[in-house]
């Protein structure tokens, strides 16, 4: 069974690029990143470019923004490290889509189970919602609630988590 690392964080906090340089230090050779953003504009489609550049070549890439566990199927069996980047995003395009929130936490919990019997290890990043201000509208404050118990339920599942701040990390959980 894999271990996997949760990393949590605010927007622009390195919680990306510490999961990279996790993965380019664990010396797995076959890694795995399944990409959750859609380039719905010019500014989202230049970012993506941008984290793809930020992924050494070797590394197979997954675009799946809207089920773990299908991407997850997808992964060769020669994997030794999966990443996924990021839950929030793929919270979002759930929620877009029209899904229950149930769906939701049912489809990234059903994704953290597979994660484990593929038995690779994973690192798995999302963003913290809930240090700011209570959102005025009702979207939301349905995601803010929903990515909130999502990562709850996630930093349960991990075995090792961090907390990133400034492009810092702060070990949560795990063996010291």
């Amino acid at each position: 069974m894999g271990k996997i690392t949760f990393i949590l964080g605010g927007a622009r906090s390195g919680k990306s690029q510490y999961a990279l340089s996790l993965a380019r230090e664990s010396g797995a050779g076959k890694v795995l990143f399944i990409a959750t953003a859609s380039a719905g504009d010019r500014e989202m489609r230049l970012r993506i470019a941008r984290h793809k550049r930020s992924r050494p070549r070797g590394w197979r890439t997954i675009e799946e923004p809207r089920s773990l566990i299908r991407a997850l199927k997808r992964a060769p069996r020669n994997t030794q490290l999966v990443i996924v980047d990021c839950l929030t995003l793929l919270i979002t395009n759930l929620m877009l889509e029209g899904h229950s929130d149930s769906f939701i936490e049912k489809e990234v919990k059903s994704g953290f189970k597979l994660l484990k019997e593929i038995g690779c290890d994973s690192i798995v990043v999302s963003n913290e919602v809930g240090l700011g201000i209570v959102p005025e509208n009702n979207l939301a404050r349905r995601f803010r609630d929903t990515a909130g118990r999502i990562n709850q339920a996630a930093a349960r599942m991990s075995n090792e988590a961090y907390l990133m701040f400034a492009g810092l990390s702060i070990k949560m959980k795990g063996e010291k």
